[in-house]
């Protein structure tokens, strides 16, 4: 165990390869070290068809891409992986010019009698410690996304951290919000003199000025002067930016299948979700805030009404919030309707009618069924959805991977919808800032065909939105 060198040194727990296999390749001129340990927890993990197995076969095909055709004796002496890196991940790990490392003896720090027992993370912080102090690695850091691990490491002095690498953003304080609300004197700098015109009974203002060219495409803007002046980016360039103005969804005669907007950040959505130039919308908002109503009226709205989708298609993440209530009978729909409780209670919202008779409700749930699919994300691989309103509900639980897995599915004429709450995670080794729908909103945020709104108050009842309060 002898790399002779003095970069710095990463050994990657089994977790960090599981969670991101291409994390091999993620570290730039540095070297990754790999103990026997996390060798034998991969192959433990790489049977069976879920996430877990298969990111641990793929990091077991990196590595064996890796050290095909390689002598023990390069092997000792570590694998450069500059020159397997552009052949395996393609052109964007051409950065990684570090070696890799594997444990090749059995050199271990003994740890603390309080560490009882022979467990793989006491081994490999063993063989962390044995590292650090050998004079010829100046710099030794292990790299996990197991907490207690991180905390039992800080207890002996083992220099650890999380992986980062993962993480669209710093702070998800940070998360594009969607739109800017500027004061009267913004015009004080800008030329007042806004060019206008019309186009097909759509408004178009071209607005110049500094903070104007650094817009973003389908952002919302609020200028507040003597009225409210409400517009969406259509496009930005060094002069300033062309806008439009927004419908008005708040008022009875423009509802949305019979749906109004409560406040400006539901009106800003329904705009989005309306346009059928935006192929990608994503909401993010605390329980209450109305995205699963909001993107259901709207998808009922352009189905039956505008024709201009064939069906909606609803998945999401399958995970209890407590215990699970064993294997469910039927259908791939019928498995997955008791995930789906907040499509049925937005659905009774969207067909109640007080003049409705009880046949008329009936036919027309008859007529919803027809046009809106329940499916399982697990089915997904491999499909493509031509001309449908897809969406994807508990975004937050996505990985990065299994969001592209998704959005990839869409067709010619497919809009994606993506809803979810940052703050209301239920998956291991994911945060906020690692969160799916975190990473989507900050790489399609400028993306002439996409939009993204962050809804803020709850309308759901006054209880609810007080519980979201002090709860």
């Amino acid at each position: 165990m002898s790399p002779k060198n003095k970069k710095h040194l990463f050994i990657l727990d089994t977790n960090v390869l599981i969670h991101d296999p291409t994390a091999l390749f993620r570290f730039d001129e540095h070297d990754i070290f790999l103990p026997m340990v996390v060798l034998e927890e991969l192959d433990n993990n790489k049977k069976g068809h879920s996430e877990v197995a298969q990111n641990a076969r793929q990091a077991s095909r990196f590595l064996a891409e890796l050290t095909q055709h390689v002598s023990p004796a390069d092997i000792h002496k570590g694998i450069a992986l500059s020159q397997r890196a552009e052949l395996i991940s393609g052109d964007d790990f051409k950065s990684s010019s570090g070696r890799l490392f594997f444990q090749t003896d059995a050199d271990a720090q003994s740890l603390p009698v309080t560490f009882p027992g022979h467990k793989n993370d006491n081994d490999i912080l063993g063989i962390t410690l044995a590292l650090q102090q050998d004079a010829q690695h100046p710099q030794v850091t292990l790299v996990s996304k197991d907490i207690n691990l991180r905390i039992k490491a800080a207890a002996i002095g083992v220099n650890i951290e999380d992986y980062h690498n993962d993480q669209a953003l710093e702070d998800v304080n940070l998360l594009y919000k969607g739109y800017e609300t500027y004061g009267a004197d913004f015009w004080k700098g800008h030329d007042k003199a806004v060019e206008s015109w019309s186009e097909e009974g759509r408004t178009f203002h071209r607005i110049k000025g500094s903070v104007a060219k650094k817009w973003l495409a389908n952002q919302f803007i609020q200028i507040k002067d003597d009225g409210d002046f409400e517009v969406v980016v259509r496009a930005a360039d060094k002069k300033g930016a062309i806008v439009e103005r927004i419908n008005n969804y708040h008022k009875e005669r423009s509802s949305v299948w019979g749906i109004t907007a409560r406040n400006r950040e539901q009106n800003y959505a329904l705009n989005l979700l309306m346009d059928p130039d935006v192929d990608f919308v994503s909401l993010v908002g605390q329980a209450g805030t109305g995205k699963t109503l909001l993107t259901l009226a709207a998808g009922l709205a352009q189905t039956l009404d505008n024709k201009i989708y064939r069906e909606i298609i609803m998945t999401r993440v399958t995970i209890s919030v407590g215990e699970d209530i064993g294997f469910l009978p039927g259908t791939e729909e019928e498995k997955m309707a008791p995930w789906m409780g907040a499509l049925m209670d937005n659905m009774e919202v969207l067909t109640s009618s007080a003049n409705e008779s009880e046949w008329g409700k009936a036919a027309t749930n008859d007529l919803l069924s027809s046009k809106i699919k329940i499916r399982s994300l697990n089915f997904m691989r491999g499909r493509t959805f031509l001309n449908r309103y897809i969406i994807i509900d508990e975004a937050q639980n996505l990985t990065s991977k299994q969001m592209k897995t998704m959005i990839t599915r869409a067709g010619p004429g497919s809009k994606i919808v993506c809803l979810g709450n940052v703050a209301q995670i239920d998956t291991p080794y994911l945060t906020e800032t690692t969160s799916g729908l975190t990473y989507v909103v900050d790489r399609f945020r400028n993306w002439e065909h996409s939009g993204h709104i962050t809804l803020q108050r709850g309308e759901r009842s006054r209880l609810a939105d007080f519980a979201s309060e002090v709860l």
